[in-house]
């Protein structure tokens, strides 16, 4: 896992929400969402596609006007008129060019776009990217992963202090995705930027994240740093033998609860079986049923996210 070191801004927020509703007719797609996110951090915002990240984001951005709730960006309250807070933001929906203009004349466009009047911003800005190779290449004969750092490059031409993200690793090949993460860290590490990106992708969230919020059904329903991420994983022991009957009535008579799997091997999830696997063996050993197979299994990433999003769906 990264570890950041500590800025001098980074325990102040960057980014707040208070209490953000936003309605669409009878459709209500935000629901009393809050949050924050500290100047210096990589905020992961998870959640199915319709959950309501973009429209979260497209909020945010001003774009969309909040039914109820207030929101702030560097101490900033954000509506579409506040033009020097865009100054200060950098956001990439979808890689977008023109496709028959080089790399260099796409970021030219993209420098005057934000009124920056310094002409080396370009060669910098292509620098951190790696995109030197391609910078008299037309943009459409650029592969996605390096269109994916073109549309980066356009995002932080003007050195933001916030970069919103919306499924920018949407299509990567895997090393096109390791490419975009050590881009993110790099950023957030070495340049203080502050970095609100959106994925329904757990896997990926969890390799550059500092901190991630799953929303599902427009509110806010769990926050976790990823240092922790390890000890929230659900552990099982998974326990199978010649005759699974007689295991489970050992399992019963000792009041070890468990549930079958359509594989057929008994899963135990409670701490005694999985903090103790040595002792159900031996007590299966004595019981004459002896295991072929005992072990401790912890889930992955979207195991863990569906469980998530599911708990919510069983108490709706």
């Amino acid at each position: 896992m990264h570890v950041f070191s500590k800025e001098k801004h980074s325990e102040t927020a960057a980014i707040q929400i208070k209490g953000l509703h936003k309605t669409f007719g009878d459709y209500k797609a935000l629901n009393n969402l809050s949050l924050e996110v500290k100047r210096g951090e990589i905020y992961g915002f998870l959640g199915l596609n319709g959950a309501g990240k973009t429209t979260t984001i497209k909020t945010l951005l001003g774009m969309l006007k909040p039914t109820a709730g207030e929101l702030y960006m560097l101490d900033e309250k954000v509506h579409a008129g506040n033009y020097k807070l865009w100054n200060k933001v950098g956001y990439l929906e979808e890689a977008t060019f023109y496709p028959d203009l080089t790399t260099i004349e796409n970021l030219d466009i993209a420098r005057r776009m934000q009124k920056v009047s310094d002409k080396e911003s370009i060669n910098q800005v292509i620098n951190k990217l790696g995109l030197e190779p391609y910078k008299n290449k037309k943009a459409k004969h650029l592969s996605l992963g390096n269109k994916q750092r073109l549309g980066l490059a356009k995002a932080i031409i003007h050195n933001p202090e916030i970069l919103i993200l919306d499924e920018p690793i949407n299509g990567l090949d895997p090393a096109g995705v390791a490419e975009i993460r050590n881009m993110l860290y790099d950023l957030a590490k070495n340049n203080d930027v502050t970095i609100f990106i959106s994925s329904h992708l757990l896997e990926e969230l969890s390799k550059v994240a500092t901190r991630i919020g799953i929303i599902h059904n427009g509110c806010l329903i769990k926050e976790i740093e990823m240092d922790n991420l390890e000890q929230s994983l659900q552990k099982s022991l998974v326990i199978d033998g010649h005759d699974t009957n007689a295991i489970k009535t050992v399992l019963k008579d000792h009041s070890y609860e468990f549930e079958e799997t359509k594989d057929g091997p008994l899963k135990l999830s409670d701490n005694r079986a999985v903090e103790s696997p040595e002792q159900l063996a031996e007590l299966l050993v004595t019981s004459n049923q002896p295991p072929t197979l005992l072990r401790v299994i912890t889930e992955d990433l979207e195991g863990y996210f569906l469980r998530t999003i599911g708990k919510v769906r069983g108490n709706q």
